[in-house]
């Protein structure tokens, strides 16, 4: 995998913007999400995620966000979205 993409440490509103032109920028190869700083999710940044999941499943390349913090899989939770990226969040990576 290339250099990982290193989430910041709030992503709200106004990071969804810039999180979507990362991940376009990595798009056709595999790629490693850091969302160990992460200590707030908002809802359009987990919606970005999870159609980054789709997008690298349909190009058929792998997507892993880890590790993660504690906070992360929190708001994951909280959401209901542990379904929807259970593929790409590795276990044992908190």
């Amino acid at each position: 995998m290339t250099e990982p993409l290193i989430l910041e440490s709030v992503l709200d509103l106004k990071a969804a913007a810039a999180l979507k032109t990362a991940l376009l920028e990595r798009r056709g190869q595999p790629l490693s999400v850091d969302a160990s700083g992460v200590q707030r999710l908002g809802a359009l940044c987990l919606q970005i995620l999870m159609a980054a999941r789709h997008t690298w499943a349909d190009d058929t390349n792998p997507l892993a966000i880890t590790p993660r913090s504690d906070a992360f899989n929190e708001s994951v939770r909280l959401f209901g979205a542990n379904a929807h990226l259970a593929d790409v969040m590795l276990e044992g990576a908190a």
